[in-house]
């Protein structure tokens, strides 16, 4: 019973995603075209909205859904990794037309060729858990 306010809230994040139409291989690809300012303005206003939420949650000492207070860690300074795996995120993202919220929800729509993605995204994730203490971070 605990688990169900993830699958509705999973639910609504899939509709939200789905009326907005950010789960559109073409707006996506509009995006990247520099075409169409509707995904740039979906991201925007997820941004506006994410700094609002950190900062009534630092203001009113927020807690989380088991009572623990929610800690923001220390900003790590070394951005080369970002850059790295923003670059690779991105250019995922751009081949699939998906990042992981919409592969989910466009498999859902029935396009069973997101299946192929998510496989794809679910090894890429199993391999970096095998060599993360290989890699430089």
């Amino acid at each position: 019973m605990k688990s169900l306010k993830y699958i509705l809230a999973g639910i609504l994040f899939g509709i939200i995603m789905s009326k907005s139409e950010a789960v559109s291989w073409f707006r996506i690809q509009e995006m990247f075209r520099f075409q169409s300012f509707h995904m740039y303005g979906i991201i925007g206003t997820a941004v506006v909205l994410g700094v609002i939420a950190v900062f009534l949650i630092k203001k009113f000492h927020l807690k989380d859904s088991e009572n623990q207070p929610i800690v923001f860690p220390e900003k790590d300074k070394q951005y080369k990794k970002y850059i790295i795996g923003g670059t690779i995120f991105g250019l995922g993202w751009a081949l699939t037309g998906a990042c992981p919220g919409p592969m989910f929800v466009n498999l859902g729509y029935g396009y069973l060729t997101m299946a192929i993605v998510i496989f794809g995204a679910l090894l890429g994730t199993y391999l970096y858990g095998l060599l993360k203490d290989k890699l430089p971070h």
